[in-house]
């Protein structure tokens, strides 16, 4: 049986490869997932995306399931709480990002109905479908992650710089970095 080609940064581990095949630029619109890759893509500044998914389900239970309605509320006994588990990434800063990040995500949420609505809006509701054939190709940052940057910091976000949001497009399907060769690269754009 043949293999398939896939982009090269998921190599062969099969927590990454599972990734790279069912999620990794998929468009994602539904608030809950929304908000869970953007708790994921918080952590992982500073640290290799590998590490995040080995903690993804320890951060799926103490988290509540990522629902933001009860992240929001949060209070110091929970946050030193998080900060003891072993089970996730302990840096107080994170923390205390996702717990503001879930208020200024519902207040979005009220002003624009959804959150999906709003961040989809920086690229017309479509996805920009990029053909690299390499993934020396991809750039950390573009205009558009640029300006998406700017404007969740001005909401009030934390640790969404243009790089972090760059990937956390990647990630949500908002633009399209599979290499032209995976087999990834034209399921995603008709999905």
């Amino acid at each position: 049986m043949k293999s398939k080609t896939r982009c090269s940064w998921c190599g062969d581990d099969p927590l990454y490869v599972e990734y790279h095949d069912t999620e990794w630029g998929v468009p994602l619109r539904d608030e809950q997932k929304l908000f869970e890759f953007l708790v994921l893509e918080t952590f992982q500044a500073g640290l290799s995306w590998i590490t995040v998914l080995r903690k993804r389900e320890n951060f799926r239970k103490v988290l509540d399931n990522f629902d933001y309605k009860k992240i929001a509320l949060y209070d110091e006994v929970k946050i030193t709480e998080l900060l003891q588990d072993a089970g996730i990434i302990r840096n107080k800063l994170k923390v205390r990002a996702t717990i503001s990040n879930a208020v200024a995500f519902m207040k979005i949420q009220k002003e624009f109905g959804s959150f999906s609505k709003y961040i989809w809006g920086f690229v017309n509701d479509t996805p920009i479908q990029n053909n690299i054939k390499s993934m020396s190709e991809v750039k950390a940052t573009t205009a558009t992650s640029d300006k998406l940057s700017k404007d969740l910091k001005k909401r009030g976000f934390k640790f969404v710089g243009p790089t972090m949001i760059y990937a956390y497009m990647q990630a949500t399907g908002m633009v399209n970095d599979h290499t032209v060769g995976c087999f990834r690269h034209q399921e995603v754009q008709t999905a």
